[in-house]
């Protein structure tokens, strides 16, 4: 997400850099890209103009410091606009006084509340609640069925309910939603998520079912679910929903899609509503609170290393981690098992790509956003195939592998004895470079860049 923003602003940038001061003339060319480079990624056209304008005034007025380049300056009120237009602060979480707090979730259909539903529940469970799921769409057909696979795969509570006997309509949905209400108060459930029914368009039906919801249950939290993808729809149905039930906040689900981050800018300026996660991808876990201050890294070009070593805790065996680092930095170095560990250790934290798209495409690591983009996925698939088709003392004693064990380690994997060439260079050449760091070596930042294009290189 944001990468085309994120590229179209640094152009504009570059072409202030080498200027002497601030002009009218130069600050026009440099804010007509970054109007283009905001509309092209679907942000509303108010919110545009707004940030143009705060823009222009800033950059040519006295309120910029004379320490800093003509480009420094503008990055830094872009930077400064972007935050108000997010809200300078991460959304709080709201809680009842009085359990269970009752999230009612909110959207039109394919939108992906359901599975939205889910991540929120297994996102709460993390943080050391118990929340049960519920869902009151009684219209679609195996609309609760597909809530209860999603249950199941992350091991929340559901609430089914009776609806057998029951017409489906909106005394049945209030029905089910104070039965599992009561039902949640009984467990010890200290957190109910409320599914409810979406429609293709906002229709006076869904609005007045979801008012009714809202009067019965009291939520502290009404969120909105939103397709990312759909880009000004998704605020303007957001809107629609906030003018009639008073949403608490927004989930951008398809964040991982061809989104343009249009949504993510314009919504809490249209709305009122700030967004307070978004929806990464289609596994439960791949579901995050949204961060104001670490999205806009990540549009000028800064990355996200915060949400990337919060990821590391989460998901890294920090043991193995340092066992490996103690083993690779020593005069012995680490063998091909503890590299294949090493490797299913790194494919816990997402593609390359993904990673990489969390590291600053400035400084050192410029380029290495658009190397990503090249990264062959599949070669540490087949890298581990090969590691696996070695037996516990080849693994140990990489030395030992002739040229018969390599011809049979590729029938084994399925791959090309150059394949297992290239993966035992590779190895010898970051176990060189791990011990010439371990030893105190100069050069490492260059030499683990080169190490990385080695990397990209395997396979091909």
């Amino acid at each position: 997400m944001f990468e085309n923003l994120q590229e179209k602003l640094q152009r504009a940038f570059k072409n202030l850099r080498g200027q002497g001061t601030i002009t009218e003339e130069n600050i026009s060319e440099a804010l007509r890209e970054i109007r283009l480079a905001l509309l092209e990624s679907d942000v509303n056209l108010e919110v545009v103009k707004r940030l143009i304008d705060h823009v222009r005034e800033r950059a040519l007025g006295q309120q910029v410091a004379t320490a800093l380049s003509p480009t420094e300056q503008v990055i830094k009120i872009v930077n400064d606009e972007l935050m108000e237009i997010l809200g300078r602060d991460t959304a709080r979480f709201k809680f009842a006084s009085q359990p269970p707090t009752v999230i009612l979730m909110a959207g039109l259909q394919g939108s992906g509340k359901t599975t939205t539903s889910g991540k929120l529940a297994a996102w709460l469970k993390k943080g050391g609640h118990r929340p049960m799921l519920v869902s009151v769409d009684v219209y679609r057909p195996a609309a609760r069925e597909q809530l209860a696979v999603v249950a199941k795969s992350i091991g929340a509570q559901l609430f089914v309910g009776k609806t057998n006997d029951d017409a489906a309509d909106t005394n049945l949905v209030l029905r089910l939603a104070k039965e599992a209400r009561r039902e949640a108060a009984s467990f010890g459930n200290d957190i109910l998520i409320v599914d409810t029914a979406g429609r293709l368009g906002i229709d006076e039906q869904l609005m007045h079912e979801m008012s009714e919801l809202k009067k019965l249950l009291s939520p502290s939290e009404i969120l909105f679910v939103a397709d990312a993808m759909t880009g000004q729809d998704a605020v303007n149905s957001a809107d629609a929903f906030h003018k009639r039930l008073g949403i608490t906040g927004v989930v951008l689900t398809k964040m991982d899609g061809d989104a343009r981050g249009g949504a993510a800018l314009s919504i809490r300026n249209v709305t009122g509503a700030p967004v307070k996660f978004l929806g990464t991808g289609e596994k439960p876990d791949q579901f995050e609170a949204f961060h104001p201050d670490r999205i806009v890294s990540r549009i000028m070009g800064m990355g996200d290393v915060a949400t990337l070593l919060e990821r590391a805790e989460e998901k890294l065996d920090r043991k193995k981690s340092e066992e490996f680092a103690k083993k690779a930095l020593s005069g012995d170095g680490f063998t091909l098992e503890d590299f294949r560990d090493q490797l299913r250790q790194i494919k816990k934290l997402g593609s390359m790509q993904s990673i990489l798209k969390m590291l600053p495409s400035v400084g050192p690591f410029q380029g290495l956003q658009q190397a990503a983009q090249h990264v062959d996925e599949s070669q540490f698939t087949r890298i581990e195939a090969i590691i696996n088709s070695m037996t516990a003392q080849e693994r140990a004693h990489h030395e030992i592998i002739s040229g018969a064990r390599r011809k049979r380690i590729a029938r084994g994997s399925g791959t090309q004895v150059q394949d297992v060439n290239n993966l035992l260079k590779q190895y010898a050449q970051m176990r060189k470079m791990f011990k010439g760091i371990g030893s105190g070596g100069g050069k490492m930042q260059r030499r683990m860049m080169s190490q990385m294009g080695g990397m990209n290189r395997f396979g091909r």
